[in-house]
Protein backbone atom coordinates (compact mmCIF):
# COMPACT_ATOMS: atom_id res chain seq x y z
CA UNK A 1 0.00 0.00 0.00
CA UNK A 2 1.11 3.52 -0.74
CA UNK A 3 2.54 5.45 2.18
CA UNK A 4 0.91 8.69 1.09
CA UNK A 5 0.22 10.53 4.34
CA UNK A 6 -2.52 13.07 5.09
CA UNK A 7 -3.32 15.04 8.22
CA UNK A 8 -6.75 16.23 9.35
CA UNK A 9 -6.68 19.13 11.82
CA UNK A 10 -9.40 21.10 13.55
CA UNK A 11 -8.33 24.64 14.36
CA UNK A 12 -11.44 25.04 16.55
CA UNK A 13 -10.47 22.19 18.89
CA UNK A 14 -9.52 22.90 22.47
CA UNK A 15 -5.72 22.70 22.48
CA UNK A 16 -5.00 23.42 18.82
CA UNK A 17 -3.11 26.47 17.60
CA UNK A 18 -0.91 27.36 14.65
CA UNK A 19 2.14 26.66 16.80
CA UNK A 20 1.03 23.21 17.92
CA UNK A 21 -0.03 22.27 14.39
CA UNK A 22 3.39 23.31 13.09
CA UNK A 23 5.04 21.26 15.84
CA UNK A 24 2.98 18.20 14.88
CA UNK A 25 3.83 18.61 11.18
CA UNK A 26 7.52 19.02 12.01
CA UNK A 27 7.47 15.90 14.17
CA UNK A 28 5.78 13.90 11.42
CA UNK A 29 8.31 15.17 8.87
CA UNK A 30 11.13 14.16 11.21
CA UNK A 31 9.60 10.69 11.38
CA UNK A 32 9.62 10.47 7.59
CA UNK A 33 5.91 11.15 7.12
CA UNK A 34 5.54 14.80 6.19
CA UNK A 35 1.84 15.28 5.35
CA UNK A 36 1.25 15.66 1.62
CA UNK A 37 -2.03 17.35 2.44
CA UNK A 38 -3.43 19.04 5.57
CA UNK A 39 -7.22 18.99 5.65
CA UNK A 40 -9.06 21.54 7.79
CA UNK A 41 -11.86 19.62 9.49
CA UNK A 42 -14.20 22.59 9.35
CA UNK A 43 -14.10 22.45 5.56
CA UNK A 44 -15.23 18.82 5.43
CA UNK A 45 -13.78 15.46 6.45
CA UNK A 46 -12.30 13.14 3.83
CA UNK A 47 -14.32 10.06 2.93
CA UNK A 48 -13.10 6.51 2.54
CA UNK A 49 -13.48 6.86 -1.24
CA UNK A 50 -11.35 10.04 -1.30
CA UNK A 51 -8.57 8.37 0.68
CA UNK A 52 -8.60 5.32 -1.58
CA UNK A 53 -8.60 7.43 -4.74
CA UNK A 54 -5.65 9.49 -3.49
CA UNK A 55 -3.70 6.38 -2.46
CA UNK A 56 -3.50 7.45 1.20
CA UNK A 57 -1.98 4.70 3.31
CA UNK A 58 -1.91 6.49 6.65
CA UNK A 59 -4.01 9.35 7.98
CA UNK A 60 -3.45 11.42 11.12
CA UNK A 61 -6.12 13.43 12.90
CA UNK A 62 -5.18 16.22 15.29
CA UNK A 63 -8.49 17.26 16.82
CA UNK A 64 -10.94 16.74 19.64
CA UNK A 65 -13.08 13.71 20.36
CA UNK A 66 -16.03 14.81 18.25
CA UNK A 67 -13.96 15.28 15.09
CA UNK A 68 -12.00 12.09 15.73
CA UNK A 69 -15.16 10.04 16.17
CA UNK A 70 -16.85 11.60 13.12
CA UNK A 71 -13.80 10.92 10.95
CA UNK A 72 -13.22 7.36 12.15
CA UNK A 73 -16.84 6.33 11.64
CA UNK A 74 -16.86 8.03 8.23
CA UNK A 75 -13.87 6.01 6.99
CA UNK A 76 -14.62 2.71 8.73
CA UNK A 77 -13.67 -0.14 6.41
CA UNK A 78 -10.76 1.78 4.85
CA UNK A 79 -7.65 -0.36 4.44
CA UNK A 80 -5.24 2.26 5.79
CA UNK A 81 -4.34 3.16 9.37
CA UNK A 82 -5.49 6.14 11.45
CA UNK A 83 -3.21 7.99 13.85
CA UNK A 84 -5.17 9.82 16.56
CA UNK A 85 -3.35 12.80 18.07
CA UNK A 86 -4.71 14.67 21.12
CA UNK A 87 -5.95 18.05 19.94
CA UNK A 88 -9.06 18.69 22.03
CA UNK A 89 -10.27 18.97 25.60
CA UNK A 90 -10.73 15.40 26.83
CA UNK A 91 -8.94 13.40 24.07
CA UNK A 92 -10.58 10.16 25.17
CA UNK A 93 -9.46 7.95 22.28
CA UNK A 94 -5.97 9.48 22.08
CA UNK A 95 -5.48 8.73 25.78
CA UNK A 96 -6.70 5.18 25.32
CA UNK A 97 -4.19 4.66 22.50
CA UNK A 98 -1.21 6.68 23.72
CA UNK A 99 -1.63 7.50 27.41
CA UNK A 100 -0.81 11.07 28.36
CA UNK A 101 1.76 11.67 25.61
CA UNK A 102 1.59 15.01 23.81
CA UNK A 103 0.78 15.14 20.11
CA UNK A 104 4.30 16.06 18.85
CA UNK A 105 5.83 13.29 20.96
CA UNK A 106 3.42 10.70 19.54
CA UNK A 107 4.04 11.94 16.00
CA UNK A 108 7.81 11.81 16.45
CA UNK A 109 7.55 8.16 17.46
CA UNK A 110 5.48 7.17 14.44
CA UNK A 111 7.86 4.36 13.47
CA UNK A 112 7.33 2.66 16.84
CA UNK A 113 3.54 2.63 16.65
CA UNK A 114 1.65 -0.58 15.99
CA UNK A 115 -1.75 -1.15 14.39
CA UNK A 116 -4.51 -2.14 16.78
CA UNK A 117 -8.21 -2.86 16.48
CA UNK A 118 -10.74 -1.73 19.07
CA UNK A 119 -14.35 -2.52 19.76
CA UNK A 120 -17.01 0.17 19.70
CA UNK A 121 -20.49 0.75 21.08
CA UNK A 122 -23.17 0.91 18.40
CA UNK A 123 -26.70 2.26 18.68
CA UNK A 124 -29.21 3.82 16.29
CA UNK A 125 -28.16 7.20 17.70
CA UNK A 126 -24.50 6.78 16.79
CA UNK A 127 -21.25 4.87 17.28
CA UNK A 128 -18.89 5.47 20.21
CA UNK A 129 -15.22 4.55 20.08
CA UNK A 130 -14.70 5.21 23.80
CA UNK A 131 -17.84 5.98 25.81
CA UNK A 132 -21.49 6.94 25.89
CA UNK A 133 -23.26 8.80 28.68
CA UNK A 134 -27.03 8.30 28.60
CA UNK A 135 -29.41 10.35 30.71
CA UNK A 136 -30.11 13.94 31.74
CA UNK A 137 -26.55 14.27 33.06
CA UNK A 138 -25.37 14.35 29.44
CA UNK A 139 -26.57 17.96 29.29
CA UNK A 140 -23.49 19.03 31.28
CA UNK A 141 -21.58 18.99 28.02
CA UNK A 142 -23.72 21.95 26.86
CA UNK A 143 -22.00 24.01 29.56
CA UNK A 144 -18.60 22.80 28.44
CA UNK A 145 -19.37 23.80 24.87
CA UNK A 146 -20.38 27.30 25.96
CA UNK A 147 -17.10 27.66 27.82
CA UNK A 148 -15.07 26.26 24.92
CA UNK A 149 -16.74 28.62 22.47
CA UNK A 150 -16.05 31.61 24.73
CA UNK A 151 -19.76 32.31 25.20
CA UNK A 152 -19.27 33.39 28.82
CA UNK A 153 -22.59 35.24 28.93
CA UNK A 154 -24.39 31.97 28.11
CA UNK A 155 -22.59 29.86 30.69
CA UNK A 156 -24.67 30.80 33.74
CA UNK A 157 -28.01 30.12 32.05
CA UNK A 158 -26.77 26.92 30.47
CA UNK A 159 -25.35 25.73 33.82
CA UNK A 160 -28.62 26.42 35.66
CA UNK A 161 -30.53 24.53 32.98
CA UNK A 162 -28.08 21.61 33.09
CA UNK A 163 -28.22 21.41 36.91
CA UNK A 164 -32.03 21.41 36.83
CA UNK A 165 -32.14 18.78 34.08
CA UNK A 166 -29.52 16.57 35.75
CA UNK A 167 -31.24 16.58 39.14
CA UNK A 168 -34.92 16.81 38.18
CA UNK A 169 -35.06 15.49 34.61
CA UNK A 170 -36.31 12.04 33.60
CA UNK A 171 -33.98 9.43 35.03
CA UNK A 172 -32.78 6.53 32.88
CA UNK A 173 -32.96 2.90 33.98
CA UNK A 174 -31.20 -0.17 32.64
CA UNK A 175 -33.95 -2.61 31.74
CA UNK A 176 -32.34 -5.35 29.64
CA UNK A 177 -30.63 -6.77 31.51
CA UNK A 178 -32.15 -5.11 34.62
CA UNK A 179 -29.24 -3.47 36.42
CA UNK A 180 -28.82 -1.07 39.31
CA UNK A 181 -31.44 1.27 40.69
CA UNK A 182 -35.04 0.75 39.72
CA UNK A 183 -35.53 4.52 40.01
CA UNK A 184 -32.80 5.08 37.42
CA UNK A 185 -29.78 7.31 37.06
CA UNK A 186 -28.96 10.81 35.89
CA UNK A 187 -26.14 9.26 33.90
CA UNK A 188 -25.54 5.72 32.66
CA UNK A 189 -21.95 5.50 31.43
CA UNK A 190 -20.98 2.83 28.91
CA UNK A 191 -17.27 2.43 28.23
CA UNK A 192 -15.56 0.36 25.56
CA UNK A 193 -13.38 -2.33 27.10
CA UNK A 194 -11.04 -4.93 25.64
CA UNK A 195 -13.79 -7.47 25.07
CA UNK A 196 -16.77 -6.08 26.90
CA UNK A 197 -18.68 -2.93 27.75
CA UNK A 198 -18.24 -1.52 31.26
CA UNK A 199 -21.47 -0.10 32.70
CA UNK A 200 -21.63 2.48 35.51
CA UNK A 201 -24.53 4.42 37.01
CA UNK A 202 -24.27 7.99 38.33
CA UNK A 203 -26.98 9.40 40.56
CA UNK A 204 -28.50 12.85 40.23
CA UNK A 205 -26.58 14.03 43.28
CA UNK A 206 -23.20 13.14 41.73
CA UNK A 207 -23.76 14.94 38.43
CA UNK A 208 -25.65 17.83 40.04
CA UNK A 209 -22.90 18.50 42.57
CA UNK A 210 -20.36 18.38 39.79
CA UNK A 211 -22.22 20.95 37.73
CA UNK A 212 -22.59 23.26 40.71
CA UNK A 213 -18.84 23.74 40.59
CA UNK A 214 -19.46 26.02 37.58
CA UNK A 215 -16.27 26.93 35.75
CA UNK A 216 -14.44 24.23 37.70
CA UNK A 217 -16.15 21.60 35.58
CA UNK A 218 -13.26 21.85 33.14
CA UNK A 219 -10.88 20.82 35.92
CA UNK A 220 -13.03 18.15 37.56
CA UNK A 221 -14.69 15.04 36.27
CA UNK A 222 -17.94 13.63 37.62
CA UNK A 223 -16.73 10.21 36.43
CA UNK A 224 -14.43 10.26 39.46
CA UNK A 225 -17.38 10.70 41.83
CA UNK A 226 -19.54 8.10 43.60
CA UNK A 227 -21.19 5.65 41.25
CA UNK A 228 -22.59 2.15 40.98
CA UNK A 229 -20.40 -0.36 39.15
CA UNK A 230 -22.86 -2.43 37.15
CA UNK A 231 -20.53 -4.94 35.53
CA UNK A 232 -19.40 -5.75 32.02
CA UNK A 233 -21.90 -6.61 29.32
CA UNK A 234 -22.17 -7.18 25.59
CA UNK A 235 -25.40 -5.20 25.22
CA UNK A 236 -27.77 -3.17 27.39
CA UNK A 237 -31.06 -1.35 26.91
CA UNK A 238 -31.72 2.00 28.59
CA UNK A 239 -35.22 3.39 29.12
CA UNK A 240 -36.40 6.83 30.18
CA UNK A 241 -38.66 6.42 33.20
CA UNK A 242 -40.91 9.21 31.90
CA UNK A 243 -40.91 8.09 28.26
CA UNK A 244 -38.96 11.21 27.32
CA UNK A 245 -36.14 11.45 24.76
CA UNK A 246 -32.82 10.36 26.28
CA UNK A 247 -29.99 12.93 26.14
CA UNK A 248 -26.74 11.29 25.05
CA UNK A 249 -23.08 12.21 25.02
CA UNK A 250 -21.29 10.03 22.45
CA UNK A 251 -17.51 10.43 22.70
CA UNK A 252 -18.07 13.92 24.09
CA UNK A 253 -20.64 15.04 21.51
CA UNK A 254 -24.31 15.66 22.27
CA UNK A 255 -26.98 13.50 20.67
CA UNK A 256 -30.50 12.43 21.56
CA UNK A 257 -32.19 9.04 21.50
CA UNK A 258 -35.80 7.80 21.70
CA UNK A 259 -37.16 6.89 25.17
CA UNK A 260 -35.74 3.38 24.81
CA UNK A 261 -32.37 2.66 23.25
CA UNK A 262 -30.26 -0.47 22.79
CA UNK A 263 -26.46 -0.26 22.99
CA UNK A 264 -24.31 -3.07 21.60
CA UNK A 265 -20.59 -3.79 21.83
CA UNK A 266 -19.28 -4.60 18.35
CA UNK A 267 -16.02 -4.75 16.37
CA UNK A 268 -14.85 -1.51 14.74
CA UNK A 269 -13.41 -2.11 11.27
CA UNK A 270 -10.49 0.30 11.19
CA UNK A 271 -6.79 -0.03 12.00
CA UNK A 272 -5.63 2.50 14.60
CA UNK A 273 -2.02 3.30 15.43
CA UNK A 274 -1.27 2.80 19.11
CA UNK A 275 1.78 3.52 21.26
CA UNK A 276 3.62 0.63 22.96
CA UNK A 277 2.78 0.27 26.62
Amino acid sequence: MSETFWLVANSASGSNSDETLKAVCAALAGAGAEPERVVEAGEGLPSRAELEQAGVGRLAVFAGDGTVSALATRIEGWAGALLVLPGGTANLLARALHGERAAPEIAAGLARLATVRRSCIRSPAGTALVEILAGPGATWTDVRESLRDGAVKDVAGTAVSAIRESTKGPMVALVDPPLGRADGYAGVRLEVGAGSMTVEGYGAETVGDYLKQGIALLRRNFREGPHDELGEHGAVTCRSLEQAPIPLMIDGERREAPPEQRFLLAPFALDLLGSPG
